[in-house]
């Protein structure tokens, strides 16, 4: 007789398999699609070097699939599959989180901005329209993106695939979760799981049976599972899908910067929990995040908290690994930590931290007004909101010619979506803005002719929301722009002319001598240009090249460098500077600067320079525009 053969990973009552062997999963979490891919090997072989021996993955479907029908999986910053080869090279395995929802501080949970434009869609749930799309882009992951042939029942690194994300906290609908399951079934074949908060009503919302159901938070989140799951299909060995490391952080001029650097007593609780779920549960653990990475440009997400909470571009998260790649102190202790239950395998030693370099001052000088670079232009009664004009990121330029005398107070739609800069005749009258607890009342006086300008910027979609907490569900309503109608002392404007401004090209004027003269005496947003040689490369590494942006000078904006989107600067802090990889500049080279600055009437000087530093720097300050503002 013959025996079926064992399945590569599988798991029982109490333990994981692979290969018929029990397997501890000692996991961290790090996204391919936030790190630079010249960057993944270095990334994964210091996952190893910690003592790792899986990898967790979120995938941002928004990257893979920014326009409908359109897969960009052959750009090499969305090729998945070769990041997870990598991985296998390195000795690593590899859990797939690939939602459809993921979170991840990313904008939208990772869904797409065109998915709002279809009719009836109300994403995360058994709705119609969802479900075809969730099927679609599954079958693209597996297919086109070429990750059914990386499952570990085919030869790969991909143990498990997780099942949508801490549904648990969002909604209760097992229906819902079970067609993701279905859906997620017909392309993979290794085990599912769920990930939930270790409290009893996201794990009882949050399991789908014949599902593995797996917690995420502290320790204390261990005992949960067994407690409050009753059906036997969803049990099995514990697993702690995200133990965090410690936290992401959120633009604003009272939130500091979130480390453990200094903080003995969160650097001691992470070292003596790993033994305890290692040792006292006998559990499996990943670290939420062994390494953060960035949300490059436009792709950080939000909170809603009655006010809207954006997280910065850094991702650094405290993690181990730093936000450049550089191994920690904690990553040390942590590997320590991790060495003992290791049965004797041998790891590699960790490499020296490659130094970054800087950059000396340079001076960029005011090429055009954002105002003039408007581009293509829509016509309407009312105001359309950012995706009904196609676009996913960046600004919308709203225009109304009065034609009647009328002043007051200004209601654009029916709230701040995100921060709106008001002008009449391009000079700033206020600042409206979500993220201000009570947005400030911006009043207008208009007479016939007049033009009325409604700069409005998308901070990055709401990716959270929990049941559990008294805020409105801005995940199921991620419109930005303007979403109803605009008023004046209650009277409705009609007639707009609207311009979608996302940036993914920007305009090519050079330097004009009649902005030179005093930039601050105009109010429009300015867009400067300048240029740097690159420093030379050293050890054969574009690592020694990275380095952190600064613009000492500036008040709120972005910054490009050689047409690459770093992201925003703003005073108000806790990021003060901007990690710009050394893949991205050109060593001996000119390299080209480009700045967006939305508030030179703010500036208190009229030079406008950047620099660089080979170490970052943090810090908050009172916010300009809103100093009666927490």
């Amino acid at each position: 007789t013959t025996s079926a053969a064992v399945p590569a990973f599988t798991y029982n009552a109490t333990s994981f398999l692979l290969h018929g062997k029990p397997y501890t999963i000692i996991g961290g979490q790090m996204d391919p699609q936030r790190i630079p891919h010249q960057y993944w090997r270095d990334r994964l072989s210091k996952a190893r070097a910690m003592g790792l021996n899986t990898i967790f993955s979120y995938i941002f479907w928004n990257n893979l699939e920014p326009a409908q029908g359109l897969w960009l999986s052959e750009d090499p910053q969305n090729d998945v599959a070769k990041y997870f080869r990598i991985a296998q090279e390195e000795g690593l395995n590899v859990v797939l989180r690939p939602g459809p929802y993921i979170c991840g501080e990313h904008d939208w949970g990772g869904f797409p901005a065109w998915l709002s434009e279809i009719p009836g869609m109300v994403v995360r749930t058994n709705n119609t329209q969802f479900m075809e799309q969730t099927k679609r882009y599954i079958a693209n992951l597996a297919e086109k993106s070429g990750l059914a042939d990386l499952q570990a029942s085919r030869g790969g690194p991909i143990l498990m695939v997780q099942v949508e994300n801490e549904y648990g906290s969002f909604g209760e609908n097992h229906n819902y979760t079970a067609s993701v399951r279905d859906i997620l079934l017909e392309s993979f074949d290794v085990p599912l799981y769920t990930n939930d908060g270790g409290d009893s009503w996201p794990l009882e919302g949050g399991y789908v049976p014949g599902v593995l159901a797996a917690v995420d938070g502290g320790s204390w989140a261990l005992p949960a599972r067994d407690l409050y799951i009753k059906d036997p299909t969803s049990l099995g060995p514990l697993l702690n899908g995200e133990y965090y490391t410690w936290s992401p952080d959120q633009w604003g001029s009272y939130n500091p910067h979130n480390t453990t650097v200094g903080n003995d007593a969160a650097v001691s609780g992470i070292l003596g929990d790993i033994p305890y779920h290692l040792h006292n549960y006998s559990a499996s653990i990943s670290f939420y995040m062994f390494h953060g990475g960035t949300n490059f440009g436009f792709e950080n997400g939000a909170l809603w908290q009655n006010r809207t909470t954006v997280f910065t571009n850094s991702y650094d998260y405290g993690s181990p690994l730093d936000e450049t790649g550089r191994t920690t102190d904690l990553y040390f202790k942590m590997r320590d930590a991790i060495i003992p239950f290791l049965d004797g395998e041998a790891i590699p030693e960790p490499p020296e931290n490659l130094p970054r370099t800087s950059i000396p001052e340079f001076s960029l000088c005011p090429a055009t007004s954002l105002f003039e670079a408007r581009g293509k232009k829509t016509t309407a009664s009312s105001p359309l909101t950012m995706e009904a004009l196609g676009q996913a990121y960046g600004f919308t330029l709203y225009e109304h010619t009065a034609v009647s005398k009328i002043k007051g107070s200004i209601h654009a739609g029916d709230r701040p979506r995100d921060r709106i800069l008001v002008y009449v005749n391009e000079k700033i009258a206020g600042v409206m803005d979500s993220q201000y607890q009570h947005p400030l009342n911006v009043s207008v006086s208009l007479k016939p002719g007049d033009k009325l300008q409604l700069l409005v910027e998308n901070l990055g979609r709401v990716n959270y929301y929990s049941r559990g907490n008294p805020y409105k569900n801005y995940l199921q309503d991620p419109w930005k722009g303007i979403k109803g109608d605009v008023s004046v002392d209650g009277n409705v404007l009609n007639g707009w002319d609207m311009y979608s401004m996302q940036l993914d090209k920007l305009p090519s004027e050079e330097c004009k001598r009649s902005l030179e003269r005093d930039h601050r005496s105009t109010d429009s947003p300015l867009i400067y240009r300048g240029s740097f040689a690159g420093p030379p490369m050293q050890q054969n590494s574009s690592m020694t090249l990275d380095t952190f942006i600064t613009v000492p000078n500036g008040v709120k904006g972005n910054v490009w460098v050689n047409d690459f989107h770093l992201g925003r600067y703003w005073l108000v802090g806790p990021q003060q500077s901007l990690y710009l990889p050394g893949t991205i500049l050109k060593p001996g080279e000119v390299n080209e600067v480009v700045i967006l600055e939305l508030e030179p009437w703010q500036m208190n000087t009229t030079s406008m320079v950047a620099y660089s530093e080979s170490e970052r720097f943090w810090g908050n300050n009172p916010d300009p525009d809103c100093l009666v503002c927490v």
